[in-house]
């Protein structure tokens, strides 16, 4: 059969498969990367029975590569050859154009796998695409990732991830899909240990709410209890933390302090207007530990020292968006200095 024909049958897959002989897993989530290599590879074994296995740095030469394709095995029939950072790689014409060549004519006894973070599509992608495939490995959005873990949980973990408790569990880990599959491993085997059963056991949103960490969102907010209670030096220390430790992002934590600013300012003028505590507290939807000292905080302090903080929020937020606070950390240490010694 020719290469053109054999190409227009193994293209009609839309995943990686056995039949592709050139196959280029670009973008940013390695998990995926990984995965679909394993998958590959175990694809070729069940074909081909055992198989040899050679993975080349970016930095090897395009001929060392391209010997190893071509190359029979002394054992094995068939080969995989792995080459990671293939963005690096394919860079400069001559090594695109050999590779050209030998995507216009490749081996039936080897599978060439590149692997890359980023990836420039050419004429090389057009001439894989008679024979092999260039596969996207992202997770471009939060429904995505939560599909993907409701569909994992029962394919890999043997157990059942109710909606919901997917939801809340990307909210908490994020879209990387690495972490994800670690808490669903141990999210299944208490679902299933609850269940007194091997599989099928349900992860439901109070199980994820035992056993997995809080999101970095929920995580900014703990900045607001120091800064409430007076405490300077525990809310610069917790701005390190944040950012240091738990990789909070700098405008969450930045946003955080904003939104306290803010919701202090508005329960400054409900309390001013007659509203007991509860109807503030309804309002503004406030809850947990924090709520009794921010309505303290917004009783007892002056409209005018309230809106200055908040003024300043706005003003170092806009200073970090345009450039002009270039140590964020350094910035939100101070400003949370300056809240919690107003509340002191």
């Amino acid at each position: 059969m020719a290469a053109s024909q054999k190409g227009q049958q193994s293209t009609k897959s839309a995943t990686p498969s056995a039949d592709h002989k050139i196959i280029v897993l670009h973008g940013k989530e390695l998990f995926l990367r990984t995965e679909w290599t394993r998958r590959i590879v175990a694809a070729l074994r069940e074909r081909h029975g055992a198989i040899d296995e050679v993975r080349f740095a970016p930095t090897a030469s395009i001929a060392d590569v391209l010997d190893e394709v071509r190359s029979f095995g002394l054992i094995c029939q068939h080969k995989v050859i792995i080459v990671d950072d293939a963005d690096q790689f394919m860079q400069g014409e001559e090594r695109r154009r050999s590779m050209e060549r030998y995507a216009q004519a490749p081996v039936d006894s080897a599978t060439l796998i590149l692997r890359s973070d980023s990836w420039r599509p050419g004429n090389f992608d057009k001439f894989v695409s008679e024979i092999g495939l260039v596969f996207p490995c992202e997770i471009t959005s939060t429904a995505d990732a939560t599909r993907w873990a409701i569909a994992r949980t029962s394919k890999r973990h043997a157990a059942v991830l109710e909606a919901d408790a997917a939801a809340l569990l990307v909210d908490r880990v994020g879209p990387d899909l690495g972490r994800l599959d670690s808490e669903l491993a141990k999210l299944g085997i208490a679902a299933n240990t609850l269940a007194g059963t091997q599989e099928g056991g349900a992860i439901t949103r109070s199980l994820v709410v035992q056993l997995i960490g809080l999101s970095r969102e929920e995580q900014a907010w703990a900045i607001q209890e120091p800064v409430l209670a007076g405490q300077p030096a525990v809310a610069v220390r917790m701005v390190g933390e944040l950012i240091q430790i738990a990789r909070v992002p700098e405008v969450m934590v930045m946003w955080s302090m904003t939104e306290l600013s803010r919701k202090l300012v508005e329960a400054s003028a409900l309390a001013g207007s007659g509203q007991s505590d509860r109807e503030i507290a309804s309002v503004l939807r406030l809850w947990g530990p924090s709520a009794p000292s921010f309505l303290r905080a917004a009783r007892h302090l002056s409209q005018p020292r309230l809106r200055q903080s908040l003024r300043s929020c706005i003003r170092l937020d806009r200073d970090m968006k345009t450039g002009k606070a270039p140590d964020g950390q350094r910035a939100l240490e101070c400003i949370a200095e300056q809240l919690a010694r107003t509340f002191a």
